[in-house]
């Protein structure tokens, strides 16, 4: 039973990913999609694959953002799910050293860009809509050369549980979901060569209790879970899915 037909769903960052493996996924539960990313090639494969709809937009950009929401009104009148997602990690630089075009650029997509995302579609939102927002659980740790990333989902939770409680009145839900380590391109745009790419993950799984990586689909599904009816009473909830990392 396709528990999401006829719901109208935007996944911001869909080319890759946990964003790719949600909006994927929500697909398979019968909603429409449409998936958002920076470059036109990545995007519309992505939406050719998974049966998505494609929207060529930068969260970063909040014009970008007003072109989704003209155009989404236009063609459907209504978001029933909306799932913030996009973000990067950045460079991972001491705070002495850390460069102005660097937290610009980190907090430009994962703070300004989310929080004008869900800013602009708050009216385009039905009763009863579900909005997840995408953080990390580094929002609670403060690793050194992390700073800004770490700052970036702590905002995010922050804003997330106000808009919780704001919007409580239209039965609208707003979640965090917060992953721990998970395999996905982000690692990999951190500026880390590959060796020390491997030679993190060795590490991080040997501090994991469950022994492994995240993986994009375990986070898609409960993406997904908190769409749905079954969510119905969950709001202003994070969701940590770690393997046990912060125990």
């Amino acid at each position: 039973m396709k528990e999401l037909k006829d719901k109208i769903a935007i996944v911001t960052g869909g080319n890759s990913g946990i964003g790719y493996a949600t909006a994927k996924e929500l697909v398979a539960q019968g909603a429409t999609v449409i998936i958002t990313g920076r470059r036109r090639e990545a995007i519309e494969k992505a939406a050719a694959e998974i049966g998505a709809l494609p929207f060529v937009a930068d969260q970063a950009k909040i014009e970008d953002t007003a072109l989704l929401f003209d155009e989404v009104k236009k063609q459907y009148g209504k978001v029933d799910i909306l799932f913030v997602n996009a973000g990067i990690t950045g460079v991972q630089l001491p705070i002495e050293q850390m460069t102005t075009e660097n937290f610009d650029s980190v907090m430009g997509i994962n703070f300004r860009g989310a929080y004008f995302t869900l800013s602009k579609f708050i009216p385009l939102l039905s009763d009863g809509a579900s909005v997840v927002i995408l953080s990390s659980i580094v929002a609670s740790t403060y690793h050194a050369n992390s700073s800004v990333y770490q700052a970036s989902k702590a905002a995010l939770n922050s804003i997330a549980k106000t808009a919780a409680a704001e919007l409580a009145a239209r039965n609208i839900r707003v979640n965090i979901v917060s992953p721990g380590p998970t395999k996905t391109e982000i690692l990999s745009k951190s500026g880390l060569d590959e060796d020390s790419l491997q030679q993190l993950t060795r590490q991080l799984v040997l501090q994991i209790p469950l022994k492994r990586m995240g993986a994009a689909e375990d986070i898609a599904k409960w993406v997904v879970y908190l769409s749905g009816d079954s969510a119905r009473f969950i709001t202003g909830a994070e969701i940590t899915m770690d393997g046990g990392l912060t125990l």
